[in-house]
């Protein structure tokens, strides 16, 4: 008996980079992601090429002293990271949007 092919409402992510399409089904049967799906397949997309799939963006924070940097997929996990660490350290952080807008976050 084979599997069944995945229902047609299964989200697809593109990369024209790598020139491929996928649709998350594996995210979502087997990792059960759920609602979360498209940003782990970005994350480990990222992860292994080194760039993102088409129409994602991260957020970056990045340490204006030190060499501590990371990237998220929503505006709250980077808030969180940023403001945590000038908290820690006293270093002033940016946050750069998806938009490239930026904001410094300060130890208060």
């Amino acid at each position: 008996m084979s599997n069944p092919p995945p229902p047609d409402d299964v989200p697809r992510v593109s990369c024209t980079r790598c020139d491929r399409e996928w649709d998350l089904a594996y995210e979502l049967d087997e990792l059960r992601a759920g609602n979360r799906a498209l940003e782990q397949f970005s994350l480990d997309h990222e992860h292994h090429t080194g760039h993102y799939p088409d129409d994602v963006t991260p957020w970056r924070v990045t340490c204006t002293r030190c060499p501590a940097r990371e990237r998220f997929l929503a505006e709250r996990p980077a808030r969180r990271w940023a403001v945590t660490h000038a908290r820690h350290t006293r270093h002033a952080v940016a946050l750069r949007s998806p938009e490239d807008t930026s904001e410094t976050i300060l130890d208060d």
